[in-house]
């Protein structure tokens, strides 16, 4: 069992930057890829970013592709997104999960665990 719990998100302009981050209960997090999801009110839960076990691959929508960073820290249970050069389209709540096994389209992985999620809201 893995409890994740996220934070970070807020209210930012257009532009500007905001840190999340997914904190991980259990001994087992380092054996999870870890991803990113969102959902804006109205449309469908969507990917954003992905990262395996050991933080060797990455993989993004195309929607963030050299705007967001995943990266996590193992020694701390946590995985974080890194965004910048914020859009009002990126306004919604947004979603780490676990997963465990790998497929080969997005995203990537199939997820165990879901955290409750955090609202990011950027205005224009």
């Amino acid at each position: 069992q893995v409890q994740l719990v996220e934070s970070g998100g807020g209210l930012v302009q257009a532009g500007g930057s905001l840190r999340l981050s997914c904190a991980a209960s259990g001994r087992t997090f380092s054996s999870y890829a870890m991803g990113w999801f969102r959902q804006a009110p109205g449309k469908e839960r969507e990917f954003v970013a992905a990262i395996s076990w050991s933080g060797g691959r990455r993989y993004y929508a195309d929607s963030v592709k050299d705007r967001f960073t995943i990266s996590r820290d193992n020694a701390k249970n946590t995985v974080y997104l890194q965004m910048n050069s914020l859009k009002p389209e990126d306004t919604a709540v947004y979603y780490c999960a676990a997963g465990s096994r790998a497929t080969m389209n997005p995203p990537f992985y199939e997820y165990d665990y879901w955290g409750q999620g955090t609202q990011v809201t950027v205005s224009s």
